[in-house]
């Protein structure tokens, strides 16, 4: 031989390879969970929810006057609006796709204008 030596083969460090399972033992299951939750059927307006994401509108609206709340359509043109939050449920919905919510004048509510 002329002094050329052969390499170990790559190996992942043990370390590594502990973490990345241990990540993708936490993984899966939320996946699966988010799988899970997008397959189910989304509530049409005027059903109770308790979660915008329950919603075909994606919008779940408190009902201040009976208790509760309900799926309802997102906020059309020059309607009142509020920009979607974290939050479960609205006190007043976002505005429909294609629109966004603000406020022209500083004293004026916010609405939904074309972007």
């Amino acid at each position: 031989m002329s002094g050329a030596q052969l390499e170990p083969p790559a190996t992942v460090p043990r370390p590594m390879a502990t973490a990345f399972l241990l990540l993708m033992g936490v993984l899966i299951p939320c996946l699966a969970e988010f799988l899970h939750l997008n397959k189910k059927s989304k509530k049409m307006n005027g059903a109770e929810c308790s979660h915008h994401l329950e919603c075909i509108s994606d919008c779940c609206l408190i009902d201040l006057n009976y208790g509760g709340a309900f799926c309802t359509p997102r906020a059309r043109v020059a309607m009142s609006c509020l920009p979607q939050t974290e939050g479960t449920i609205n006190i007043i919905c976002p505005c429909q796709w294609g629109l966004k919510c603000f406020s022209r004048d500083p004293i004026c509510p916010r609405r939904c204008h074309l972007i």
